[in-house]
């Protein structure tokens, strides 16, 4: 028998590339991946032979591969990742980027960067893809179970101190102003090009442990609004991947609150935006076993909130009530002057539970507490916030439609309409959307025409 043609590895062109652009000899990569790995516990011998076989498309085993990218990022001062240097070997799939709740730091820091840089690239499987409802709960298992990180710091790379993640922090608190204002469409290209381009950089450099769990919890928050701006855009897939990935960073931060927050106000929004209203329940529910005796009474009362939304959409009136009680009661212990609660979820206040519950009457049918509350969201709600008040409105025009109160829902939406022509939103245009569907049993009375006529020349300018 004749023997079986060896086939022949193609060269790591990745690898070389990078090498060059580090300059870095082959014996000073190897010497830089055993210093590497000796940090992570491995006692690694590599060679200058040893890097002419993997250019010539050897793979190593085990850990090694992230190894050689993180040698190779810290002399590049940026985060590499094992795709960067050929050597995924199928297991940096496009279709799962994003997707995983890795179980170390580094894979961590890899999983996200890879997320950013895709995004920025703006490949079509990201923007394509669709949700998967197990995706939505696995990671929450997955960090219900996971222990802290013991050690975030790192050495290698660009020096980071608090004043780099101070301007990570104010940097988000401008973007987050601006998308309230005119919409994630107008914003999300700048929030992740700055994640890609900055951001990046940070995370794989060097900065002790303090700055390092400060850092984490900064870049979470900013992965989150990521996330918020995808769903805004109608990007829902590429949202999930940004929730998966700021839950993962909140527990490199050892913050099981922001955790929590993740859940409760991020992923269990999304399945509601999807409609899986088991989802969003078991969402909230984890919230708060991972977080229990580690909140304010704020953060409790959002994810009583949040629980109560899937209960309502199921349909279960008894639930609903129960939870939206519980979060009213929580919201009432919460004591602004003290200064205990976190900036993420100081904006959680009467306004925003009163939309929560708006939601959750006009999904029971109870029209009349649903405009309520509706109508009490919009009292408190600044003129700043377009979006949310846009949205409330539409709210209210909903439940006014469910109360037979015709003309005067055409009215309200009209004005929510208004604003929403001056932003750049996906989920106000859903919201828009949903209740021209709930108009079309009156599509014949004269204001619902007037209404509808008005849209169109809107459009048409």
């Amino acid at each position: 028998m004749a023997a079986r043609p060896l086939v022949a590895r193609q060269p790591n062109e990745r690898l070389q590339a990078l090498i060059q652009e580090a300059g870095c000899s082959n014996a000073g990569l190897a010497r830089r991946v055993n210093m590497c790995g000796a940090e992570h516990g491995l006692d690694l011998r590599y060679d200058k032979t040893s890097v002419a076989r993997w250019l010539r498309g050897q793979q190593p085993r085990g850990r090694a591969p992230g190894i050689i990218a993180e040698a190779l990022g810290r002399k590049l001062g940026r985060t590499v990742t094992i795709d960067e240097i050929g050597m995924a070997n199928g297991k940096n799939l496009a279709s799962g980027v994003g997707l995983q709740f890795s179980p170390t730091v580094l894979g961590a820091i890899e999983q996200v960067c890879e997320l950013w840089r895709s995004d920025v690239g703006r490949r079509d499987f990201l923007a394509g893809s669709s949700v998967a409802a197990s995706a939505l709960v696995e990671p929450s298992r997955d960090w219900l179970i996971t222990g802290a990180d013991s050690q975030v710091a790192r050495s290698g790379g660009a020096r980071v101190g608090m004043s780099d993640v101070d301007a990570v922090r104010a940097t988000t608190e401008a973007l987050v102003d601006l998308d309230h204002r005119f919409g994630s469409g107008h914003v999300r290209p700048v929030v992740v090009h700055y994640l890609n381009s900055v951001v990046s950089g940070l995370i794989g450099g060097s900065y002790r442990e303090q700055v390092g769990r400060e850092l984490f919890a900064a870049v979470a928050r900013l992965t989150e609004l990521a996330g918020y701006m995808a769903v805004d855009t109608g990007q829902p897939g590429l949202a999930q991947r940004y929730y998966i990935q700021a839950l993962r960073l909140a527990q490199a931060a050892g913050d099981r609150a922001y955790g929590g927050y993740v859940l409760a106000a991020s992923m269990s929004h999304l399945a509601a935006e999807l409609g899986n209203p088991r989802e969003i329940a078991q969402l909230a529910r984890a919230a708060q076993e991972g977080t229990r005796g580690q909140v304010t009474p704020r953060a409790e009362a959002m994810f009583y909130a949040a629980e109560a939304r899937g209960h309502a959409l199921l349909g279960d009136a008894r639930a609903t009530a129960v939870l939206s009680a519980r979060a009213v009661s929580a919201l009432e212990r919460a004591r602004p002057e003290s200064g205990d609660d976190p900036v993420w979820i100081r904006h959680f206040d009467e306004a925003y539970l009163a939309d929560e519950l708006a939601h959750c009457h006009r999904d029971l049918g109870q029209a009349e507490a649903a405009a309520r509350q509706a109508q009490t969201a919009l009292r408190a709600l600044p003129e700043g916030k377009a979006r949310r008040r846009a949205i409330g409105m539409l709210l209210l025009a909903a439940a006014q439609v469910q109360q037979r109160e015709v003309e005067e829902a055409c009215r309200t939406a009209a004005t929510a309409a208004e604003v929403l022509g001056s932003l750049r939103s996906n989920r106000g245009a859903e919201y828009l959307d949903d209740f021209r569907a709930r108009l079309e049993p009156y599509r014949e009375e004269a204001a619902v025409r007037e209404f509808t006529a008005g849209l169109e020349a809107r459009a048409a300018a």
